[in-house]
């Protein structure tokens, strides 16, 4: 069924029910019949069922794709140059002990 079709049923089902309820509730109540308030609440529920599925929004159309779509992961640029330098290597007291080549990117 279009979504145009739906909606126009179960709002056709909404305004029946509504118009129905006067009537339904001219009958006097008595306290302890539970049945009255078993069928009021699967009354209920049914018509918040029936509004809330003409209230949904249309799903997407199928057109063989994957219903997954991951998001794209982002990727750094690459480095625009990049070189070998010699770096000094220190030891705990601060002294030069050494280099070490090292990649250096701009």
């Amino acid at each position: 069924m279009n979504d145009r079709l739906t909606k126009t049923i179960a709002g056709g089902l909404v305004a029946l029910a509504i118009g129905a309820a006067p009537i339904a509730g001219a009958s006097p109540a008595a306290a302890g019949d539970p049945g009255a308030a078993i069928a009021a609440g699967i009354g209920g529920f049914a018509l918040g069922a029936i509004a809330g599925g003409a209230a949904r929004p249309a799903p997407p159309p199928y057109y063989g794709a994957p219903a997954y779509y991951p998001a794209p992961a982002y990727e750094a640029p690459p480095p625009y140059r990049c070189w070998r330098e010699r770096r000094p290597v220190f030891d705990e007291y601060g002294e030069v002990v050494g280099y070490r080549p090292t990649r250096v990117c701009e």
